[in-house]
């Protein structure tokens, strides 16, 4: 099996002065992809190196706006998050390509890098060769809505703790009364925010098989890192177009092969994300993981196998 020590890494400054940390993993002489991670806010892990090791590909893993060991840190409360947009991104991630000396690449994103990696492609086509999308979401206001709204009838006890935090008045709009409550004078304020943000994410996936509490959200950095950037982006649409997500760009995504991978038991994110997505995309591949939820059994093989595929058509 390959090492996973990083074949290279740096700090990219961008031209408004974040430093994104990346790393290069996999096959040096390997065609390049870009792994996008979930969050937003949820960074790159040693997991995630070990993902690519044997891969064949030469990986880039950034650590996005913010989060993970890219500066300055959403967990500092002066930190501010006006320059954290999905076209801030988008524009990082060019820069990075560029930085890499990539003419084209493979993408790959779970959760919240499946929207943002859809809007890079949307922005660049010509850039993508090929996608992999796993535990697929579109951007979309009524994404949101389900996640912190509806999913209350299915865990109606965990929600009422979740929405308990915030006055009757904000309840219509969570994700920026939470925003808020993240942005408290308080310390303390903010902390108990972080924490209750984080245990509904827990909750609202917790129905796959096998489920366990995410260890992550123990780490104060962490969790508040989380919690501030999935508010910011939640509260503000994904900082895309009249909270319909990526769906209205995806005719400029047909020439481009993709396999789309999704949990069945994935009630946080349910399956028709992924179908629309999927219908709305000639020549797209719709895995269903019968036991996997947002995550699971089976992702790390229908990812594998995806890449080894798109790598024998270069």
């Amino acid at each position: 099996m390959a090492g996973t020590a990083p074949l290279d890494s740096g700090m990219l400054e961008t031209p408004d002065g974040q430093l994104l940390h990346w790393e290069v993993v996999g096959d040096p002489g390997g065609p390049a992809l870009l792994h996008l991670h979930g969050g937003p806010g949820g960074g790159c892990t040693q997991a995630t190196r070990r993902a690519y090791a044997d891969s064949g590909y030469r990986a880039l893993l950034l650590d996005q706006r913010g989060c993970g060991r890219s500066l300055p840190s959403a967990a500092d409360p002066a930190t501010s998050l006006a320059t954290n947009t999905t076209q801030h991104q988008l524009a990082d991630l060019e820069l990075l390509r560029e930085h890499l000396g990539a003419e084209r690449w493979t993408v790959v994103g779970s959760s919240w890098g499946v929207t943002l990696g859809l809007a890079y492609a949307q922005a660049h086509p010509h850039r993508v060769r090929a996608m992999v999308l796993m535990a697929v979401t579109a951007g979309t206001r009524r994404e949101v809505e389900w996640i912190t709204q509806d999913m209350g009838r299915v865990f109606p006890r965990e929600w009422e703790r979740f929405a308990g935090l915030v006055p009757e008045a904000e309840r219509d709009d969570l994700p920026a009364a939470y925003a808020r409550l993240l942005a408290d004078p308080d310390p303390q304020v903010r902390d108990r925010a972080a924490r209750e943000w984080c245990a509904w994410e827990d909750v609202h996936v917790s129905l796959v098989p096998g489920w366990a509490p995410d260890p992550r959200y123990d780490d104060p950095v962490f969790r508040t890192t989380f919690a501030r950037l999935v508010t910011h982006y939640w509260s503000a649409d994904h900082f895309l177009p009249d909270g319909a997500g990526v769906h209205p760009g995806m005719p400029r995504v047909h020439g481009i092969p993709a396999v789309l991978v999704h949990g069945r038991f994935d009630v946080s994110g349910p399956l028709d994300t992924a179908w629309r997505l999927h219908r709305a995309w000639p020549g797209s591949e719709l895995v269903v993981l019968g036991g996997a939820g947002h995550g699971g059994a089976g992702f790390a093989e229908a990812r594998r196998d995806a890449l080894a595929r798109f790598r024998r058509l270069l």
